[in-house]
């Protein structure tokens, strides 16, 4: 297992102390409906693009609902080139409880 699982708070400490690249893997609408401040939606229509264009050698904080399938997409995503991969746990429902 490459990707690394971060609490909430290691999260925002990270946000906080320098550059990341914060992705939230939920469907369109959750999306829409609330996300982290300045994280990017990567779905299957913009995966390739993301993949692509994005710096790899930044850490990546992956977000989903619940910590569940941002394991398995922080584990993609470390397979695909990307050094430093987080899985959030507990995903947004933790981080908008959290305030």
């Amino acid at each position: 297992m490459a990707y690394k699982r971060i609490s909430i708070h290691e999260a925002k400490g990270m946000m906080t102390a320098g550059e990341v690249t914060v992705i939230d893997v939920r469907d369109p609408n959750s999306f829409q409906a609330g996300a982290i401040e300045g994280a990017i939606h990567v779905s299957d229509e913009n995966i390739r693009d993301f993949i692509a264009d994005t710096d790899k050698s930044l850490p990546l904080l992956v977000c989903c609902y619940h910590g569940n399938m941002s394991q398995g997409a922080a584990d993609y995503f470390n397979e695909q080139g990307f050094v430093d991969t987080y899985s959030i746990d507990g995903g947004y429902e933790a981080w908008r409880t959290a305030g």
